[in-house]
């Protein structure tokens, strides 16, 4: 089936409806960003940088779902800011059931001078138990943990999707618990 233009069903418009849109969404965060991020920096905590994630979200959510506009095309702030404030919801969710993050702690750097002789048996007994899973695995936690990357950067660079990333690193953690346990370094789960 062709349209009366002759490009056949579901060909892309001309480019003006690109700038158009880019117009449109440039529009929408002139009007509603600076007060969105406001709000976000607020409901993060002052974490700047969670917020502006949860600002682009919230935009190409609104972006892509017809109903955050009125019928005369402005945009609704109050679907916004209730989008806004769901995504926020998700990341605290989301953060509440990730393990901990190690933050400025690498295994192999900086010891401190008052380390005992048990804490150097106990990296000892880590980096062991970290070599003995298989590579799939041990990448995925090296780059979250050690390296500290964020789940997209580790996923660039072991050439895979942000999914199994996440998907590697839980079973990783898992494993390495195991490995712990059988070396004796846990008595069991209540450890």
């Amino acid at each position: 089936m062709t349209r009366p233009s002759g490009q056949p069903a579901g060909a892309r418009e001309p480019a003006a409806d690109d700038a158009s849109s880019d117009k449109a969404m440039r529009g929408l965060y002139e009007a509603h960003g600076t007060l969105l991020l406001n709000h976000l920096i607020r409901l993060t905590g002052g974490d700047r940088h969670k917020a502006e994630d949860i600002l682009q979200e919230t935009l190409v959510r609104a972006w892509k779902h017809p109903e955050a506009r009125s019928a005369t095309g402005e945009w609704s702030r109050a679907w916004l800011f209730t989008v806004a404030q769901r995504i926020a919801i998700d990341y605290v969710r989301a953060a509440a059931v990730r393990p901990g993050e190690l933050h400025d702690e690498r295994i192999d750097e900086r010891p401190e001078h008052h380390d005992s002789y048990e804490r150097i048996i106990d990296q000892a007994e880590v980096r062991a138990a970290l070599a003995a899973l298989p590579d799939r695995l041990r990448d995925a936690l090296i780059e979250i943990y050690f390296r500290d990357r964020s789940v997209a950067e580790a996923a660039e660079t072991l050439g895979v999707p942000a999914g199994t990333v996440k998907s590697r690193t839980y079973y990783a953690l898992r494993a390495l618990r195991e490995q712990l346990v059988d070396r004796g370094f846990f008595n069991g789960p209540d450890d």
